[in-house]
């Protein structure tokens, strides 16, 4: 390994996880659950200099690999467990999973969800049968109360990721990944609270002792990889991959990836974004900000240069889950978009007078540029009671087709400012509006 992690030891009640436990997890749920297919990626496999094979978890029922280590929690519940019934703090995918499968099996669930959940994934949880307790501002609110319920009626608590029978019935994964492309020598696996990497680690090395297997957090919850690097755990805020948004990693988890796992890494923001945007664009497949992180940790470096320590390797990528916001996800590809170029915006100034507008409309023409919006101002920001601003939106070809724009607005003598994401450029005349 790179890098060790401290080993916390784990709570007496549970051993190690072990490559028993997920071999039985699988026979366990098999037939229960998709075995998703794990296809090669010739588009991507080129982007990023090394073969890529995307495993699509996105393909589950629920879309999301935690169906698969909470039906096996479920399958080795006692009789009169199941009677009782299961309980789970949870806002996303572990709700669903649980849900589903504890309402299959007919056994009495109970999901709490702080207040913020958005509605659809309350509806999409009470629509498999469970009981949703909407209490607690934070998960970490929801947290105890599921755990203050738990002893008032009795219930099973089922942990997300620090749970045996949880971190083995992910690990499925790795064993049909393996299973259906042998030859790989390298897991790239999104860690949140650490179930599914622990349960892959495990099963792969178990398979193939030598496999690399690399962690990836976003860079606002780098819970693990501080870890790996003997710092005090860290994080927090807004992050667009929020089903791996854990501020504290489990102790088994810690464990199991201080011992199975070669490296933790991060990534930004701006990176998951990119790679939602290319699975959709090459791939045809919706992926979740938290699925999406195994795929943004292969893009190359900002100069376009292949990362070496994944170039040439064969690479399994764990496409985790697709339950992402419509809202988000359509934020993600226009952003996208304007990084890339194919979308603009320009803030041109003006002389408030006749014809004005139409000169400009001709030079966009001129260059394939589509404007799909405009706006004016001619009171706030403008130096001139006889000038005006007009801001425009547009779509465009590439980032050669830009150039060719905003060179023909220099020649015609306008000054501009370019728009981005971040905020606002001068035109290259660095003329200021």
């Amino acid at each position: 390994m790179d890098q060790q992690l401290e080993i916390i030891a784990a709570p007496p009640a549970q051993a190690a996880l072990t490559a028993e436990d997920v071999h039985a997890a699988a026979a366990r749920i098999a037939g229960a659950v998709v075995h998703t297919p794990t296809l090669h990626s010739k588009t991507l496999s080129r982007i990023v200099g090394a073969e890529v094979w995307l495993k699509f978890e996105n393909l589950q029922f629920t879309a999301a690999y935690k169906e698969r280590g909470a039906l096996n929690k479920l399958l080795t519940l006692p009789p009169e467990a199941k009677t009782r019934g299961v309980i789970a703090a949870s806002a996303g995918n572990h709700a669903q999973g649980l849900a589903y499968h504890a309402g299959r099996l007919g056994i009495p669930v109970t999901i709490v969800m702080p207040r913020s959940t958005p509605i659809v994934k309350v509806q999409q949880t009470r629509g498999h049968g469970a009981e949703v307790v909407l209490e607690g501002q934070t998960f970490d609110e929801a947290y105890a109360i599921a755990r203050r319920i738990e002893g008032e009626r009795g219930l099973i608590f089922v942990h997300p990721f620090d749970d045996r029978e949880v971190m083995a019935g992910q690990g499925t994964v790795a064993l049909e990944m393996l299973a259906d492309v042998p030859e790989l020598d390298t897991l790239v696996v999104p860690i949140g609270g650490g179930g599914l990497i622990s349960g892959c680690a495990v099963a792969a090395k178990s398979i193939k002792p030598d496999i690399r297997v690399v962690g990836v957090q976003s860079n606002q919850y780098p819970a693990m990889y501080l870890l790996s690097r003997k710092e005090a755990v860290a994080g927090g805020g807004d992050t667009i991959a929020e089903g791996i948004a854990v501020k504290e990693p489990g102790l088994l988890t810690r464990a199991a990836v201080a011992l199975h796992v070669d490296e933790v890494r991060v990534v930004s923001e701006t990176r998951i974004e990119e790679a939602i945007s290319l699975l959709l664009d090459i791939e045809k497949t919706v992926v979740e900000g938290a699925g999406a992180v195994g795929l943004a940790a292969l893009l190359p470096l900002k100069n376009g240069a292949f990362r070496p320590e994944f170039a040439g390797r064969k690479i399994g990528v764990i496409l985790t889950g697709g339950n992402i916001d419509p809202r988000f996800l359509a934020n993600v590809i226009l952003r996208n978009l304007a990084r890339s170029g194919r979308i603009g915006r320009l803030a041109i100034l003006l002389t408030d007078k006749v014809g004005e507008l139409a000169k400009i409309a001709e030079i966009f023409t001129r260059n394939d540029a589509n404007i799909i919006e405009v706006q004016h101002q001619r009171i706030f920001g403008v130096l001139s009671a006889k000038g005006s601003e007009v801001e425009i939106e547009y779509e465009i070809r590439d980032k050669d087709a830009v150039e060719g724009l905003l060179h023909d607005l220099e020649a015609a003598g306008y000054t501009y400012e370019v728009m981005t994401i971040s905020g606002r450029r001068p035109g290259r005349s660095q003329r200021k509006l």
